[in-house]
């Protein structure tokens, strides 16, 4: 079974990725250059601490000298004052780094997805787009704010450890750091476990957010069918894998830290067994031993932190490799370098040979030719898998024809952009998809161009206005998510006023009807009458009374034209129409 990119583990460290990271830097060099000024100082504030142990000890008490000892204190006060001081301001600095920059990666990566075209979307699960957005982000933001800046912090705190050790006594030094290489085993036996550990944790996040998605989405399927028990069995085993996967990694760290406080508990008992000796014999000073065991406990510090850092940056290396895949993925509408103009659209349409398939040569559409004239109404029928929806997906260069051509006016539409192609069309699909936020809102879509007048009149033209002034805060009424607290039959509606408000030259009608009553649909039929004035319209329905009344119905069949011409025409056929409209027919006389 092929292992899904969740489960890569991926290198610890790649210089590549590293190098793509730091990009994001950039724009804030000041302030990191600043950041690592302010950790090294902190670093040196820190190592320096010993050292004042020492004079208090071998100097002021020896000697006995009062005001010596109160000025060492105060000194010593002040450092640790001054470090604090630091210490918040670099702590603070390096956050701001890091939301600064998550902040231009999620941002990049958003405006990534809305670039993408549909074919992307068809193959990638919803859930891990989430992941790649919310926690491989975070987990960058880990290693920007903590990560790459805090390294120097630890790396200058040991050289500055070491430093002032071999300048007191470098015996006391190498035995202090005589069990490093203990550590060192120790520390590539942690990574290497927690690691795994990381990875387990990172696919089963991925699984939840896709298992969510889905389900939530399908929570009405779940509900109908009685699956809630099957559904909440399966979560039951992402959410258990996610947990012992947690404490498989937190037993890791259980162990290491404790571990790494064993090593230099043993580091300090070398020195007071040793140190202590040689200080009774009067070779060393008891404020040098002081100072040792001082720093022997700061020193390995910083080495568990940076075994720390690892685990962030193994961590950030893998979630960086998945969030350039996705921002690499070239999957994106082919735009023509110099698009051709398209002020203004009469409404001509031409299919020319086109033939599409969405994977291989498994073709949906096959040299399917047919002209629209301009405020014509075209109906496409047929049975489900016909190329019928896929007929405007095309039109609208959601995704690439293999073969042949689609002209607009006479104009290839590859020479057009997408945006000054899709101005002219507005779509009205069978599933309605509302945002959260107000009426006014949905049917308008953000676009400032568009009047609250407008607005009033689209919907007084699809007969949704009654509806709405019934509604408490009329145009201003809150749309929940997906328009949850609306029936399918308004949404359809307001969907439809949306299309209209666009004004645009070319209508397409995919099963828009299909779900609402007999009633409104009439209500909707006599608007279409009105407002199809010069526009051209596209009609996809399986209610064929609904189209009765086209220019030309055209007739798909395996993706194939199989039949054209209008209502009487195609009936007098006795072909395939007529058998739909019989089938059609039946169903309603028995209803």
């Amino acid at each position: 079974m092929a292992m899904h990119e969740e489960e890569i583990l991926g290198k610890a460290y790649d210089a590549q990725l590293m190098k793509r990271l730091i990009y994001y830097l950039k724009p804030y060099k000041w302030l990191v250059a600043l950041a690592i000024a302010l950790s090294i100082l902190v670093s040196a504030l820190e190592a320096v601490r010993p050292y004042f142990t020492k004079i208090a000890v071998d100097v002021n008490i020896a000697q006995k000298d009062k005001s010596g000892l109160l000025i060492t204190a105060l000194l010593f006060l002040a450092t640790l004052l001054f470090r604090g001081v630091v210490q918040y301001f670099n702590a603070y600095l390096t956050q701001v780094i890091g939301q600064k920059t998550i902040f231009d990666l999620r941002m990049e990566m958003y405006s990534h997805l809305q670039r993408l075209s549909l074919p992307f979307y068809d193959k990638n699960p919803i859930g891990r787009l989430i992941t790649r957005v919310t926690n491989d982000v975070e987990v960058l933001n880990e290693m920007f704010s903590s990560g790459i800046v805090m390294v120097f912090s630890d790396v200058f705190m040991i050289i500055g450890i070491v430093w002032f050790m071999f300048t007191m006594s470098w015996p006391l030094a190498l035995l202090s750091l005589s069990m490093l290489p203990v550590l060192v085993y120790g520390t590539a036996l942690f990574r290497k476990k927690a690691r795994e550990a990381y990875r387990e944790v990172r696919l089963y996040i991925a699984r939840i957010n896709t298992f969510m998605q889905e389900h939530i989405t399908g929570m009405l399927v779940d509900q109908i069918f009685n699956r809630e028990q099957k559904a909440y069995t399966q979560f039951t085993e992402h959410n258990a894998g996610h947990r012992d996967a947690n404490i498989k990694s937190i037993l890791y760290y259980a162990l290491f830290y404790p571990g790494v406080d064993l090593i230099g508990a043993v580091s300090v008992g070398l020195i007071i067994w040793y140190a202590g000796g040689n200080a009774l014999k009067g070779t060393v000073t008891i404020g040098t031993v002081m100072a040792f065991l001082q720093f022997n406990e700061m020193f390995w510090r910083p080495i568990r932190d940076l075994s720390e850092k690892y685990n962030i940056m193994q961590t950030a290396m893998a979630s960086s490799e998945r969030i350039f895949k996705l921002l690499d993925d070239t999957t994106l509408h082919q735009e023509p370098e110099h698009p051709m103009p398209l002020p203004g659209v009469k409404g001509k349409i031409e299919f020319r040979n086109v033939w599409f398939a969405y994977a291989d040569e498994h073709w949906v559409l096959k040299d399917v030719s047919f002209v629209i004239e301009p405020g014509a109404t075209v109906a496409f029928v047929g049975h489900t898998g016909a190329g019928k929806t896929t007929i405007i997906s095309l039109l609208s260069r959601f995704y690439e024809i293999q073969r042949g051509a689609i002209f607009i006016d006479d104009i290839n539409i590859n020479v057009l952009s997408s945006d000054d192609l899709r101005r002219h069309i507005a779509v009205v699909l069978q599933d309605v998809f509302l945002f959260s936020g107000d009426i006014n809102s949905n049917i308008s879509l953000g676009n400032t161009q568009i009047s609250d007048e407008q607005i009033r009149n689209a919907a007084i033209m699809v007969g949704v206005d009654g509806f709405i002034q019934r509604l408490p805060h009329g145009y201003d009424e809150e749309v929940k998510e997906r328009g949850s607290t609306l029936s399918v039959g308004q949404k359809q509606l307001l969907s439809f006023a949306r299309a209209l408000a666009y004004n645009p030259s070319i209508l397409v009608l995919d099963e828009a009807t299909s779900s609402i009553d007999t009633e409104t649909e009439q209500l909707i039929q006599s608007a279409i009458d009105r407002l199809l004035a010069n526009r051209t319209a596209i009609v996809i329905a399986h209610r064929l009374s609904t189209i009765q009344r086209a220019t030309m119905i055209i007739v798909m069949h395996k993706g194939e034209i199989r039949e054209r011409g209008t209502h009487q025409e195609l009936l007098s056929l006795g072909g395939i129409y007529y058998k739909l409209y019989q089938l059609q027919y039946k169903e309603q006389e028995a209803a």
